[in-house]
């Protein structure tokens, strides 16, 4: 997929998401880490908001993305702030890296962008070798309700001065998966430039994701729905579920 367009609005696009319920849940859950976190690596950082936010919260941040495009505007945000984020540009279903971290976080639907079950495995995998002993792993997944029940062929749009867009979402041929048919119209001077994307996203139930993560080595510490403290979640009523792990000492 071309992220090139798409990121240069991906920031407008994206205005009203709650980026600072983010910062205050990692924060929360990291403070009940075993170990002090010190070093955090942010998978799927795209344009680096989160990323940023937890940069000023006194993190030393390394942003992973695949994406050069977003990254380039991850990077120009972070000379601005004058902040010293390390950003990669690798796939997170396959890094070559001998960094560790005292926590990974992946958030805003990240994960659901992974689709086939080799390649989940393959990125817990990934994210346990990130993680010093005693290390926090967070990620965020859509829940099967929320893709079932709010997602599966509706369509959604908006219209502003300077970009719309109308969102078909279909139902996918596997178990909780959709297909996002996008159109976008962005006002260049007096005229609209028409772009279209197409996403696919997929989820698998809560049992699944605990599976392969203790088949990995991970603990699941916690699991969460919907930014909550608490611990607990309802995959038919909570949009967003929260898995918090630790990567046992040896």
């Amino acid at each position: 997929m071309s992220y090139g367009r798409f990121a240069q609005v991906y920031d407008q696009l994206m205005s009203d998401v709650p980026y600072d319920e983010w910062v205050s849940f990692t924060k929360n859950r990291l403070h009940e880490s075993s170990i002090v976190v010190e070093n955090v690596a942010d998978l799927g950082a795209g344009t680096g908001e989160i990323t940023l936010r937890l940069d000023k919260e006194g993190y030393k941040m390394t942003g992973v993305d695949v994406s050069e495009e977003m990254l380039s505007i991850a990077h120009q945000k972070s000379i601005q702030h004058q902040s010293s984020i390390r950003w990669l540009q690798m796939d997170i279903t396959n890094m070559n890296t001998s960094s560790t971290f005292d926590a990974v976080v992946c958030y805003c639907d990240v994960v659901n962008y992974i689709t086939e079950i080799h390649q989940v495995q393959a990125f817990f995998h990934n994210a346990y070798q990130l993680l010093t002993p005693g290390g926090t792993f967070i990620f965020d997944v859509h829940s099967t309700g929320y893709v079932q029940d709010f997602l599966a062929n509706q369509t959604f749009g908006t219209v502003t001065d300077d970009i719309s867009y109308i969102w078909f979402c279909e139902e996918g041929d596997r178990p909780y998966s959709v297909s996002h048919d996008l159109t976008f119209f962005v006002r260049e001077g007096n005229q609209y430039e028409r772009f279209d994307e197409l996403h696919y996203q997929r989820t698998f139930s809560v049992e699944t994701y605990i599976g392969y993560l203790q088949e990995t080595g991970l603990k699941v510490r916690s699991i969460h729905g919907d930014f909550s403290d608490e611990n607990g979640y309802n995959e038919g009523s909570q949009d967003r579920i929260f898995f918090v792990c630790e990567k046992p000492y040896k």
